[in-house]
């Protein structure tokens, strides 16, 4: 029984996912960080305040419709998009294009097989004396 557990925690996808749960919580932090300290003082600053909370607030029956909460989380969203992109994805997808580049593995174009272009160009022939 213990060697079956052993053996599923050894598995290369429970390993592959652990890792993948650690390293996305630490950049998870570093994202919020980015978010927090950085992006949403400059809106701060823009805008005058921190959050759009107390904005469009209505108070209908007793009960707070509040859109300005979502729109807080929406920008929130955008900003954590937006960072992930231009900090991560962008700068990692150039990267990976210049190592291509650099070590040749961009796939050349090749050169039709003359055979095969002869074949299209009678088939082509064929076609007008139809």
């Amino acid at each position: 029984m213990l060697k079956g557990f052993r053996d599923f925690i050894m598995q290369g996808n429970v390993v592959d996912l652990a890792v993948a749960v650690v390293i996305g919580a630490a950049f998870g932090a570093v994202v919020n960080a980015l978010v927090d300290s950085v992006l949403m003082p400059l809106i701060s600053a823009l805008v005058g305040a921190p959050s759009f909370d107390d904005f469009l607030v209505f108070n209908i029956n007793g009960n707070l419709i509040q859109v300005g909460v979502f729109l807080t989380a929406l920008v929130n969203f955008l900003l954590i998009a937006a960072a992930v992109y231009f900090v991560i994805v962008l700068p990692m997808t150039k990267a990976t294009e210049a190592l291509k580049r650099h070590r040749g593995l961009e796939e050349e174009e090749e050169e039709p097989d003359p055979q095969l272009a002869l074949l299209e160009q009678i088939r082509d022939e064929l076609r007008t004396l139809r």
